[in-house]
């Protein structure tokens, strides 16, 4: 049975030679043969050893991390995600929180990178950790914004425990409670890896 037949919707961006991918990464090459790429390419995890060393790796991802249920929320801010807006929708702890940005719409369609691609501030990102969720996801390649101040974004996160999922595609996706499947290949010793990722509305 197709994953659309049971209600489930695929917000994964497909994987494919001359997508947008970061900047200093390798470019991505996809054949029926072949599969070159950064393991933060398209969708994918980020592991607390991304920015930490000696942390945990993406192999060792506990699967509670990124299924389970999830909210989508939707971001009005075309520029940035401040804690204003993020304290507006009552975050709970344990949650698992996908943002749903500009990004879906006016960046995936484009192979060129973006880097005015809506992000977390450093301050959403320390609010995030006090209300203690499990998980954060954003539509586009990076949790923070271009620059060494999404270094300090991602940092505060994965320092928490905080697994991120970037690079989700959810411009078909109204805000709401979702059931939320995202597994990444189990690449040993990586910081990374690219996933799968779907959700199905919840009753």
């Amino acid at each position: 049975m197709a994953w659309a037949d049971m209600g489930w919707i695929d917000i994964s961006v497909p994987l494919a030679t001359g997508m947008p991918h970061w900047p200093g990464d390798p470019e991505p090459i996809v054949t029926s043969t072949l599969l070159n790429m950064s393991p933060h390419t398209g969708t994918h995890i980020d592991a607390p050893l991304h920015y930490i060393p000696g942390a945990t790796s993406i192999a060792a991802m506990p699967f509670s991390a990124t299924v389970g249920e999830a909210r989508v929320i939707e971001i009005c801010d075309v520029n940035i995600i401040k804690p204003g807006e993020l304290r507006f929708h009552e975050i709970q702890q344990a949650e698992r929180i996908l943002l749903k940005t500009r990004n879906s719409e006016e960046c995936w369609p484009n192979p060129v990178f973006n880097k005015n691609y809506v992000s977390i501030t450093p301050r959403a990102a320390t609010y995030l950790v006090e209300c203690g969720i499990r998980t954060i996801g954003i539509d586009y390649l990076s949790i923070g914004p271009f620059g060494k101040i999404g270094d300090e974004t991602h940092q505060i996160l994965l320092e928490a425990g905080i697994w991120i999922i970037e690079g989700l595609n959810l411009s078909m996706i109204e805000a709401g409670r979702y059931d939320l499947i995202c597994l990444p290949l189990v690449l040993a010793g990586c910081d990374g890896a690219p996933a799968r990722a779907v959700v199905r509305k919840r009753e």
